[in-house]
């Protein structure tokens, strides 16, 4: 049997891996709302009371750590693979399915997502933001990793123009 320690700001647990055992400390939660497996959970690293969650029940959900539901959910009508928080912004955050990336900021639609595309023939799998610009990584089952160049209208943390020559298939969002 392995022992581990784990600290973090939320939680603090030592566990005997291998069997059932387990102590933890009094902030420790279960949290309810997926009725399938979850495939992913990110903190919002602009909001550290705040994460997100993406299922094989078709739902991605954000949660504030202190209440044990969700505060909001997301429908995506097939399973969610990946969900991830922009680093720049509080409000955007991205979610994959097996075939489509999409891109939400709550800031400009609480409901409705600002850009829904089918990335690659391959299934999707994972997601990645760049720290410093305005760039989304999307991984697939064939072992590719996609780039795709969001809107600097996302990026409010990013002082970065569009190129009058934007190359094709970069994913932009405008206001207009």
């Amino acid at each position: 049997f392995f022992f581990f320690k784990q600290k973090t700001a939320y939680e603090i647990s030592a566990c005997l891996v291998g069997s059932e055992m387990c102590i933890r400390d009094r902030y420790q939660e279960t949290y309810k709302g997926h009725l399938l497996a979850v495939y992913k959970v990110r903190w919002n690293q602009n909001h550290d009371r705040t994460f997100i969650s993406a299922s094989a029940d078709w739902t991605v959900k954000i949660w504030d750590y202190k209440y044990k539901y969700p505060i909001m959910s997301f429908d995506l009508g097939t399973q969610v693979v990946d969900a991830v928080w922009a680093p720049y912004s509080s409000t955007v955050f991205a979610t994959a399915t097996l075939e489509k990336l999409y891109v939400y900021d709550l800031n400009i639609d609480k409901y409705g997502r600002l850009v829904e595309l089918g990335i690659s023939k391959h299934k999707l799998t994972n997601l990645a933001f760049s720290l410093k610009e305005s760039i989304i990584l999307v991984g697939d089952m064939q072992g590719c990793v996609t780039l795709a160049t969001l809107s600097p209208n996302l990026s409010k943390g990013i002082d970065k123009k569009v190129p009058d020559d934007q190359p094709e298939g970069c994913l932009l969002y405008t206001s207009d």
